[in-house]
């Protein structure tokens, strides 16, 4: 009983203890100031396990066509590089000064399934700049993004601008098509 008793005495100090700590603002939220490595290894850890929990229940294509990626090139270009960067592109201005750093996406794309990476484009993440793009794109267009995020850490830079002049030269990306493309694996 002396044991519950002290446990939550302690929980309530704790609490208290807390509290105080964020209304005297003794906590820098500042974009400049970067998290220490306690509370950046608990939000990393959290922002993991709650993505592969949700995730779970997305079925992912078993395949992408040659078109999903180049369409998924066309949102990639446009959404995501001015934060994230690309293959011989840096980051833009706004993505500079995120904190936490948006990811290099050629790399961190090998880190997460197909399924985790809709899951993100989908719904965002809090409290890191990152968007939830499910309020103004249809699923197959976040498919598309998650087909060219798949193919990102094969891409060189030149690949990468060569894909940009093919996308100049037929448009957006998002035209109706009439034919059947290959299929890629989805991986």
């Amino acid at each position: 009983m002396k044991f519950v008793v002290g446990g939550a005495i302690s929980i309530v100090l704790l609490l208290v203890g807390a509290s105080i700590f964020a209304l005297a603002g003794g906590y820098n939220v500042a974009a400049t100031d970067a998290h220490n490595a306690l509370t950046h290894w608990f939000l990393t850890m959290t922002t993991r396990r709650s993505v592969a929990v949700r995730a779970a229940s997305v079925t992912a294509p078993a395949q992408f066509t040659h078109q999903q990626v180049a369409d998924g090139f066309s949102e990639f270009d446009e959404m995501c590089v001015n934060c994230h960067g690309a293959p011989g592109r840096e980051r833009g201005e706004v993505g500079k000064g995120l904190n936490p750093r948006p990811p290099d996406l050629a790399k961190a794309s090998k880190e997460w399934t197909a399924a985790e990476l809709f899951w993100i484009v989908k719904h965002g993440i809090k409290m890191t700049g990152m968007p939830a793009f499910g309020a103004t794109h249809s699923d197959e267009r976040l498919w598309t993004l998650v087909a060219f995020l798949k193919e990102l850490p094969q891409l060189s830079s030149e690949k990468y601008v060569e894909m940009k002049r093919m996308s100049a030269a037929h448009g957006d990306g998002h035209d109706d098509h009439d034919h059947v493309h290959e299929e890629m694996p989805a991986k």
